[in-house]
């Protein structure tokens, strides 16, 4: 994982050292990024400037990456996690330069077209690569937005990305998301969507039911696959369902390489798990539950409502968002991050998207019936780019930690989506998996963890690091934001205008950073109760009346969930 930033559409007349100075400096603001070395393309067509974080072939593999006879150029943020079988599946000769494994973007360029092979990768990632011989740039992210990026055009026209929005902001009045699963070509002006699966239409997976060994084989490839490093690494560890799993699943293969299909073994074989929260925190907790179950070596880290307090406008700095959810969860995440880069460690993996997949929030309690409840899925899936990839993404590289996610791995994707979400619903009085939410997940890995993990109640993040947080932050917002000024917000904040003290301060922080209304454009907006997009409101008429993103917000479900009259 790394940053990268790039200027095309040069012209005779363009002052190309001014121009190198100016890109240099704008890759600097995201350089947190990308710590281990910076790496710059200049020519009369374009820049590309790469920050690099080594995770494989850390001796080699400096980018841009440039083909052979140097007409091709490329510049990458993220893993592709197949590029052996991809190189081995070659249909003409490469000459590969690197050890890296986003070379074999070059080499599949070379023999296809972009939407053919931009399918056949498995990884996450948001690259640019300049074609000189032809003056084309072709620009794509990964299909679930798991890494950022962003573009937009300078006062002369020319295009720039970046994979934060801090090294554009300032040059490119019209900054905007690049969206997921898309690729633009220059040589033609198209946005193209590439990432298509029939499974975003429920008639396509209506009434099918995978056996959850399927199910199970699946994850465990998926985190297999993620495994692929050649630096210190670890787990992140809440005690909750989703990151449980993945310990439990990466701890099964931790002591081999998987680079040379386990046959030596593993250069860090000891598997490491973190944990944050406040004192007596539930997370806390459960992770020294699971923990001990999984023989990790678990490192559990305190923070005090004041240090977290004290980070918030660095971690919207970083983050780059104004949305409450995001930003509650963000702060002890990137406090976490800066704990474990202090202990040498480099990537981690971590549980985001289960929720997104299986129907874990507890909101989803509510679904009216199947059809309903995989709508919200799709929904989700396709919003995670602004929420909790954004998330896990940039509050961990805001330290040079690199955070994978192996339920976003695209092949386990397949496999969950396919399922109907007739057999992901929970059925209240169900004396079996289906009694509570992604009960298909647990009782696909019964006997992987103890019961009161493997069947604990789902806790957002931001909730499971202890319930003082959340209600510390309105506390200081209501101290910090009179209901005048709340009032006035729609006059100041006309996209977006926030409904709440809490997200007014956010909003205030926000534009000290990233002013003007593109930038204020990148933030989806919207109710939300307990994490829902703003569609799912309906299904409970309180919902409407009292939407708030903690999972506590949902009654009769969330065993926390204050009594109505508290309301």
């Amino acid at each position: 994982m790394c940053a990268i930033f790039g200027i095309f559409g040069l012209q005779p007349g363009d002052d190309l050292h001014a121009l190198r100075r100016e890109a240099l400096d704008r890759s600097r603001r995201q350089r947190h990024r990308g710590p281990d070395w910076s790496g710059i393309h200049l020519d009369a067509g374009a820049i590309l400037v790469h920050e690099r974080l080594a995770i494989v072939d850390p001796a080699g593999g400096a980018q841009p990456l440039l083909s052979e006879d140097g007409a091709l150029v490329l510049a990458v943020n993220g893993e592709i996690y197949n590029h052996a079988a991809l190189k081995d599946a070659l249909r003409q000769p490469y000459a590969f330069q690197t050890g890296s494994d986003c070379e074999v973007i070059n080499a599949l360029y070379r023999e296809d077209d972009p939407a053919a092979f931009l399918n056949r990768l498995n990884g996450i990632f948001a690259f640019a690569l300049w074609d000189r011989a032809r003056g084309r740039v072709l620009i794509a992210r990964d299909p679930i937005g798991v890494v950022p990026l962003y573009w937009g055009h300078d006062a002369e026209g020319r295009l720039r990305v970046a994979s934060e929005m801090k090294a554009l902001v300032d040059d490119c009045a019209d900054v905007a998301p690049f969206p997921p699963g898309h690729w633009y070509d220059s040589a033609t002006g198209e946005l193209v969507k590439y990432y298509a699966p029939a499974w975003r239409h429920y008639q396509a997976v209506e009434g099918v039911e995978v056996p959850l060994v399927e199910l199970r084989a699946a994850l465990e490839a998926a985190v297999r696959r993620q495994l692929m490093t050649d630096v210190p690494y670890g787990v992140l560890l809440s005690g909750g369902l989703d990151s449980s799993l993945v310990a439990a699943v990466a701890a099964r293969y931790a002591r081999h390489r998987i680079e040379d299909g386990d046959r030596s073994e593993a250069w860090w074989p000891r598997l490491h798990s973190f944990a944050i929260g406040l004192k007596g925190s539930p997370d806390l907790a459960a992770a020294e539950v699971a923990a001990r179950a999984l023989g990790t070596v678990h490192h559990g880290f305190e923070y005090t409502f004041e240090e977290g307090l004290d980070a918030v406008p660095e971690v919207i700095r970083h983050v780059e968002t104004y949305d409450v959810t995001t930003i509650r969860a963000s702060t002890p995440m990137f406090l976490l991050a800066r704990r474990i880069k202090a202990m040498g460690v480099k990537m981690v993996l971590s549980g985001e998207g289960s929720d997104e997949l299986f129907g874990g929030y507890l909101y989803f309690h509510k679904a009216p019936d199947a059809r309903a409840f995989h709508e919200e899925l799709v929904r989700k899936l396709e919003a995670l780019h602004q929420f909790d990839c954004l998330r896990a993404n940039k509050a961990m590289m805001a330290w040079g930690v690199e955070a994978r996610v192996p339920f976003l791995d695209v092949e386990f994707i397949e496999v969950a989506m396919r399922m109907d979400a007739a057999f992901k619903m929970v059925r209240k009085g169900d004396p079996g998996p289906q009694r509570m939410e992604k009960g298909v997940l647990r009782a696909a890995f019964a006997g992987y963890l103890p019961d009161e993990i493997l069947w604990r109640q789902k806790e957002q993040f931001s909730d499971g690091v202890g319930y003082g947080w959340i209600d510390g932050l309105k506390a200081h917002a209501e101290a910090q934001v009179s209901d005048r000024v709340l009032a006035a917000a729609a006059a100041r904040f006309p996209v977006n205008p926030p409904q709440t003290k809490e997200a007014y301060w956010y909003r205030h922080l926000f534009e000290q950073f990233f002013p003007g209304q593109a930038a204020a454009q990148t933030v989806p907006g919207g109710k939300s109760i307990a994490c829902s997009s703003p569609a799912a409101i309906a299904w409970d008429a309180a919902f409407a009346a009292m939407a708030d993103p903690s999972g506590r917000a949902v009654a009769g479900v969330h065993h926390a969930a204050p009594p109505a009259a508290a309301r």
